[in-house]
């Protein structure tokens, strides 16, 4: 018989049926609908109820992006153009596109320096994040700290070089006595580390004009660009000091115990609107008179230490839900506490810390906003002060709210999202 599929023997299949499609109704987005939308009456009429609020806004919305005006330099001009008709006026995005991302005082010829910086900074995250990078782009990852910086504050190049140098030196120095003691190894490496940093003082000041680029003050710093700069900065410095909080907390050395108790239970305890206002005024009365101590690095000091003693008690969570087992097997196979923790304990725990960490990391994102109320011209800052306090666009809001809105959502749902991926990868539901 040609057919393949044919009974072959009376009365008993000894083939099996070909598999056939299934029905409409339990395959593709029609099953998705029945599961999700209108698996019950209660959930239908939800779904029903849901499609008519957002019918209802995205209507009246509409006329309103529809005619929006992109081409005019102020409101006046573009409530004439509407002439009474619903719209935004979105010239105020194309006319200060550059105050919102850049600040009002940093030089416009320069705005490639940032750009830049920037998508070097998606380079280095790179290996960091994902884990089938090409690792040869850590090393890129550790240069590219003393790269921004010289991009964006300017200046000359021996600055982040010198500064490189240090801390390679203290790293070398730290390796070499680690396996006496950490504490010694510790110390060693910040002293190599203050001492090439002073030596390199004389060098960069008998050179200042080494490949230098035109030098930019913090001050001058504003925009969309200065809160990625602290958001940045604050969660990469957060999370390593949150793990030595954590872990000082956890130890049996009394002192260190205590200290660490002591810092996270009183910044946990105050506001970060304080400690901001601290860095901007009380902090200058405990320095020498007439010592400059930069604005952008006071405020970047009080956010680290605000995020990090959120992010120590995350991680000490992560700590106490490992079983006691895990700190048995470390010993059983002659671990000292130093390998035992970077080697079994912590990636668990951060594993396990991931929701809490993101957490922390995305309202700390958020909280930059707050540098605004000390007279730093950040993106909320430059809306609230210059831009709405010009002639030509005072009394715009939702154009300007809105792009602040969406410049934040991104950021912050592109942290989320990574998170849920990092955790669908490590598993953390099948330990």
């Amino acid at each position: 018989m040609s057919d393949t599929h044919a009974q072959t023997v009376a009365f008993v299949r000894d083939t099996m049926i070909p598999e056939q499609a299934p029905p409409a109704s339990e395959a593709g987005v029609i099953k998705w609908m029945r599961e999700n939308l209108f698996s019950g009456w209660f959930n239908t009429a939800l779904t029903i109820l849901s499609l008519y609020f957002i019918y209802k806004i995205v209507s009246g919305a509409w006329p309103w992006f529809a005619n929006g005006i992109w081409t005019t330099s102020s409101l006046a001009e573009c409530r004439e153009m509407l002439d009474g008709m619903t719209g935004a006026c979105f010239s105020v995005l194309t006319e200060r596109w550059n105050q919102l991302l850049f600040g009002f005082k940093y030089p416009s010829d320069q705005y490639w320096r940032p750009t830049v910086a920037f998508f070097m900074l998606i380079v280095a995250l790179a290996p960091v994040l994902y884990p089938k990078a090409p690792r040869k782009l850590l090393i890129f990852t550790g240069l590219y700290p003393f790269i921004a910086f010289w991009l964006i504050w300017g200046g000359s190049i021996l600055i982040p070089i010198v500064a490189l140098i240090g801390f390679v030196a203290g790293y070398s120095a730290f390796k070499q006595l680690d396996r006496q003691s950490f504490a010694l190894g510790l110390g060693a490496g910040v002293v190599v580390t203050i001492i090439t940093w002073w030596i390199g003082g004389f060098i960069t000041g008998a050179a200042p004009g080494l490949m230098a680029l035109e030098p930019v003050a913090s001050r001058d710093m504003g925009g969309f660009m200065l809160n990625m700069i602290l958001g940045t900065v604050c969660v990469s410095l957060s999370l390593p000091i949150g793990i030595l909080l954590a872990l000082g907390r956890q130890s049996d050395m009394l002192i260190i115990k205590w200290i660490c108790i002591v810092f996270i239970e009183f910044i946990r305890g105050v506001p970060l609107i304080t400690l901001l206002f601290v860095a901007n005024v009380v902090l200058a009365y405990f320095l020498p008179p007439g010592t400059s101590f930069d604005l952008i690095l006071r405020v970047i000091i009080m956010i680290t230490m605000f995020a990090s003693a959120y992010i120590a008690e995350v991680i000490r969570g992560g700590l106490a839900a490992l079983p006691r087992g895990q700190y048995e097997a470390a010993d059983s196979l002659g671990l000292d506490y130093a390998q035992a923790t970077r080697l079994i304990i912590m990636p668990q725990a951060l594993k396990i810390s991931i929701p809490g960490i993101v957490n922390v990391a995305v309202g700390l994102f958020k909280d930059t906003t707050l540098v605004s109320v000390i007279s730093m011209f950040d993106l909320v800052g430059m809306i609230r002060g210059p831009i709405l306090a010009s002639t030509e666009w005072n009394g715009v809001y939702w154009e300007l709210w809105g792009f602040a809105v969406l410049m934040f959502f991104i950021v912050c749902f592109s942290i989320s999202k990574y998170s849920q991926w990092l955790e669908r990868q490590l598993a953390t539901d099948h330990r």
